[in-house]
This record gives structure tokens, sequence and C-alpha cells, in this order.
């Protein structure tokens, strides 16, 4: 590439031009605005200490993304590699016939009137998520974008590089998936 076609970078305006586009990159695929939101500035700080490397091949915004791609992939390695430790183990009861010891992450908690209740909406949302992660890709992403977080139609239709009408046909056929599922595993049981 001549060098007078390479593309430079402006660390100054970062936040203003990509921020948003960024984090709604990140939030359809990971359902956290929180950590969304840390992914991205971990993205703007790795690509100031990596300025240096740009070559000027791609422009900012992509070559953003590709830094904020990797944050995302090693985000779920980690909590991939977290779930397969080894379980951590606690003493629950340390008297009679009820000592012994209990998976942490399972060991009793208090109960009250509503336990159910919250028994039922997690087992809910449980299925609900899976059906979500059963759709195709586009569908999911779509969905959970204005769905769940509610972003603008516009916002959406630019990010993805798509149409309103396209937009509300895959808005309408991720519903009906999703019906059917729930109606499956959910509703039936």
């Amino acid at each position: 590439m001549p060098e007078t076609d390479k593309h430079l970078l402006n660390p100054e305006k970062w936040v203003s031009l990509y921020a948003d586009y960024l984090f709604n990159f990140t939030i359809s695929r990971i359902n956290d605005r929180n950590l969304a939101k840390d992914l991205v500035q971990d993205t703007f700080f790795s690509a100031l200490k990596a300025k240096e490397n740009f070559k000027g091949e791609s422009t900012e915004r992509t070559w953003l993304i590709a830094i904020l791609k990797r944050k995302i992939v090693d985000y779920y390695r980690k909590i991939n590699s977290i779930k397969s430790k080894a379980e951590v183990r606690m003493n629950f009861y340390s008297d009679g016939e009820r000592e012994g010891e209990w998976l942490e992450e399972r060991a009793p908690t208090d109960w009250s009137g509503e336990i159910e209740k919250k028994i039922e909406n997690q087992e809910l949302a449980v299925v609900l998520e899976k059906c979500i992660a059963n759709l195709p890709e586009k569908y999911a992403m779509v969905f959970r974008m204005k769905t769940i977080h509610q972003i603008e139609t516009e916002d959406i239709c630019k990010e993805l590089g798509i149409t309103s009408s396209n937009l509300w046909v895959i808005i309408h056929r991720a519903r009906t998936q999703l019906r059917k599922c729930m109606e499956d595993n959910w509703f039936k049981n």
C-alpha cells in the first residue's frame, strides 16, 4: 500500500468516534452492560499500548474492532477455564449428623416464601437463554439488540448493514422460533 493511502491513528478522538459503536458491538455478544463497558475501555487501553504496531492498512475502527474481538474471545476463554477449575468446598454445618462439606455454589441458602418464585424465574431465564442461543446467530444478535438491550432500530440497521424492514422480518422470525422453543421446553413441562 502506498504511503499516501495508509490510514492514520487519532487516539484523541477514539472515544467520541467509536465508543458507542464498540459498546453496541460488545453488548450484542456479551449480555452484560458493565462488562461491555470494561471491554471497550480495555480495547482503548490496549490500542494505545499497541499503536506503534498499527500499519495503516485498515481503518482505525476496523483495527479497534479486531482488538475488541480478541478481548471478547479472551473473556469467554477465561469463563470456560474458571468453570473447569477444581470445585471449592466449604463446611456448612459443624455439628451432629448434619456435619459435612458442600460445594460452595450448591450450599443451601435461607428459604423464604419467595424462593419458589425465584427458582421458577431462574429456570425460565435458563430456558429462554437456551432458546435464544438456539436461534441462528443473526436472529439472536438482532433479538438481543432490539428486545433486550433496546437499541434503536436505526442504530441496529446501521451497525449490521440491514434495512429496517429486514430487521423486523428477523425480529418476527426470531420471536416465532422463540415461542415454539418456549412452548416445547417450558410450557409443556
